[in-house]
């Protein structure tokens, strides 16, 4: 029998006006691995992911999850599939009116029908899963650190137990000590909740710490899906400054 990947785009072909954002791209990401995506500032990597979501339609081509094209699920099909996928977008995405417990809650409720009890018991143990304690339930968005936001956002990206999760630039704004100890978290979390991930990132040593397999976004299209060493190998003149340059980790 045939083994699908969790996720995989096929000849996506996005434009904007007449500035074409990929063309004829390929992707995926396979089951229970995580899967970087890189490329220059512009090249497409959010628009990408933000396809692969559903929040951007594509004008060519078509998004499969495990094996099933999008395009053709019925409406509780799409439900099933937007409640098994978690996103963390930049900068955490947090409601700044509610409280970080609330934040929590909004999928729980939505997508839900367990007592208020319950829910707020699955909240809690989100957000401890993360690296948070019990302090942050009724602070808001604007008191936490840059750090502490993108930990409750990923906790509200992981209320439903989701298969795939996505993150766009999760280490953004951190510095290496915190960088790191979001690294380990991703890690941890993968392994525990056997997720498929995928990750747009800019840091090479999330890239190294992290990620199974990269993706590299040139042209508008992804020119190599494979292990970090051989994409830093590969004879581009963009991945050998990016991979090899002044800050690389493989001189």
């Amino acid at each position: 029998m045939k083994k699908y990947h969790p996720i995989e785009a096929k000849g996506i072909t996005t434009k904007f006006g007449r500035k074409f954002v990929h063309k004829d791209l390929n992707f995926h990401a396979e089951e229970g691995k995580i899967t970087g995506i890189v490329g220059g500032s512009g090249s497409g990597k959010s628009v990408l992911m933000n396809t692969m979501l559903g929040l951007i339609e594509p004008q060519e081509g078509d998004v499969f999850f495990n094996g099933l094209n999008r395009k053709r699920f019925k409406k509780n099909d799409i439900l099933d599939i937007n409640n098994s996928i978690g996103v963390l977008f930049q900068g955490g995405a947090l409601f700044s009116s509610l409280t970080i417990l609330d934040n929590i809650l909004v999928p729980l409720r939505e997508y839900t029908n367990l007592n208020e009890q319950l829910l707020r018991g699955i909240a809690i143990m989100k957000i401890h899963m993360v690296g948070l304690s019990s302090e942050v339930l009724d602070l808001y968005p604007s008191e936490l650190s840059g750090g502490m936001k993108k930990r409750a956002g990923l906790a509200r990206a992981l209320a439903l137990d989701p298969k795939l999760l996505f993150l766009d630039e999760p280490t953004a704004g951190l510095d290496p000590i915190g960088a790191n100890a979001f690294d380990e978290l991703i890690l941890r979390l993968k392994s525990s909740m056997d997720l498929t991930v995928i990750m747009v990132t800019h840091d090479l040593d999330s890239l190294l710490h992290t990620c199974d397999k990269v993706a590299v976004l040139i042209n508008k299209q992804i020119a190599i899906i494979d292990s970090l060493h051989k994409v830093a190998k590969y004879d581009n003149p963009w991945v050998k400054e990016y991979f090899n340059g002044p800050r690389s980790r493989f001189n």
